[in-house]
């Protein structure tokens, strides 16, 4: 554990500590008012707007280089958007629902009510920490709750100016981020719900542990997301589109594509269009704009990678017309993988970096076939103008989210919820189902003062009781 860590430890307590310190600020105000909720949100909000410049830098050094430009529409834009969108929509959110009363009890009353599940955790993963931090933790304080954040060891930086930042607008037993707390001290805590953004493999562990004290889980884990574009889109409008959807934060996005579907004749117009955008966007390798692999380990992988599917048979076409790689910083050029096999690396796991594999197909069947003989992917990316095609291939996949005509924009669409299925993840958040995540809707039974027919429920049973049963089941009353 680092110094700043240590520090943070003695200052504030274990993290079992100042989970004991959220529990009991929950148990002595477990519903917390509309107006404190509208307040802690609007403090968020100002506390990165006003440090815009701090975080862009913060992030930018723990991945050696970050795009400025990328963190600012990436993480900041949509955190401060989701809070403003919460804000606007609370009032609503958090109101009573009436529910429909069945006809043997007439005159009685049925109420769903939304209320705090108590103490959230939040375990955030490095490649968006600032965003995939501030959407969960929007929707756990909209719904009233107290949250407690693991941000990981590639993002100590920005986790230790986040401390500071909500440490001096926040009680500890509201919000509370702790750096360089590990993840086996961190999860077995008895949250009232866990979020976890991360590998599957990761996820299964997260899960496990979570299962100990019956914790709920919402997992948000990744997956080799799958791209078409059908014969009637246009080409370069579709490269333009993908290419920015897989090379934003140098591919190192859980919603990227990861793999392409080109019709077999197209291949060779879709590369020489990628290099024309691509030489556009990013003179360089060296551009500012382009963000670098965040560590070693990341960046001899995706090397790895590109050795073994050269060695296969794959040819590489590189989109920038300079170095393959460069160790310092650590990035390496967007490239596409022709004549890719199920046997290269590749294809075997989620890529995380700025590589893109093409395949191609004769008939859309065999995309389809394809992708349902795989695990289910977080996202799935379909171009194509034509109707019934979009809906054969929304109605015969199954993935966590789907966006048509371009890629990752559904993201950022703060009324619908983002989440995975499957192998991908469980659960979901983002606006009114972010809060609904977060909350226990309540049912409650009111019972009349007068109740009509009760009492022939009770026994000793008899004629009266068989006459109404028969009446009962006999007739439609709806």
């Amino acid at each position: 554990m680092n110094q700043r860590a240590e520090n943070f430890f003695h200052d504030n307590g274990t993290a079992r500590e100042i989970f004991d310190r959220q529990r009991a600020a929950y148990l002595k105000n477990p519903c917390l008012s509309l107006e404190d909720r509208l307040y802690t949100l609007k403090q968020l909000e100002r506390v990165l707007v006003e440090n815009q410049e701090r975080i862009a830098d913060a992030l930018s050094k723990d991945f050696g280089h970050r795009s400025t430009h990328e963190t600012r529409i990436l993480e900041i834009y949509p955190a401060v958007s989701g809070l403003r969108h919460a804000r606007r929509k609370l009032r609503t959110w958090m109101k009573e629902q009436r529910r429909h009363v069945s006809f043997t009890f007439l005159g009685a009353r049925n109420r769903a009510i939304p209320q705090p599940k108590g103490v959230v955790g939040i375990i955030a993963p490095w490649n968006y920490p600032l965003f995939l931090v501030l959407s969960p933790l929007t929707s756990a304080l909209a719904a009233g709750n107290r949250c407690m954040i693991k941000m990981a060891a590639n993002s100590q930086t920005l986790c230790t100016l986040l401390h500071e930042l909500f440490s001096s607008v926040f009680e500890q037993d509201l919000v509370a981020i702790l750096p360089g707390v590990s993840i086996s001290e961190f999860t077995p805590l008895p949250f009232d719900h866990l979020i976890f953004t991360g590998s599957p493999d990761s996820g299964k562990t997260v899960m496990k542990t979570a299962a100990e004290n019956l914790t709920p889980v919402t997992l948000e884990l990744g997956g080799k997301s799958p791209t078409i574009i059908c014969e009637d889109f246009g080409f370069r409008k579709a490269a333009e589109r993908i290419l920015y959807g897989k090379f934003i934060n140098a591919g190192q996005t859980c919603i990227a594509p990861d793999y392409l579907f080109l019709p077999e004749t197209r291949v060779a117009d879709f590369v020489k269009i990628s290099k024309e955008v691509m030489k556009q966007r990013f003179p360089a390798i060296l551009s500012e704009d382009y963000t670098a692999i965040v560590d070693t380990k990341s960046f001899d992988r995706l090397v790895a990678t590109l050795n073994d599917a050269r060695s296969k048979g794959a040819t590489l076409e590189h989109l920038i017309s300079d170095h393959e790689t460069l160790e310092d910083p650590m990035k390496i050029q967007p490239t596409l993988a022709l004549y890719v096999t199920e046997e290269m690396e590749l294809m075997q796991r989620e890529i995380f970096g700025p590589i893109l594999p093409i395949k191609t197909y004769t008939h859309l069947d065999e995309c389809i076939e394809y992708i349902n003989a795989h695990e289910r992917p977080l996202a799935l990316y379909l171009f194509t103008n034509d109707r019934s095609l979009q809906r054969k291939v929304v109605m015969r996949t199954m993935s966590g989210g789907v966006c048509i005509n371009d890629c990752a924009m559904h993201v950022a669409q703060h009324d619908l919820p983002f989440g995975g299925v499957g192998n991908s993840g469980m659960g979901q958040y983002h606006g009114y189902e972010g809060f609904l995540e977060f909350s226990k809707l309540r049912p409650v039974f009111i019972q009349s003062p007068m109740p009509l027919g009760a009492s022939f429920l009770y026994p000793p049973y008899g004629k009266l009781f068989n006459k109404m049963y028969e009446t009962l089941i006999k007739y439609r009353w709806f």
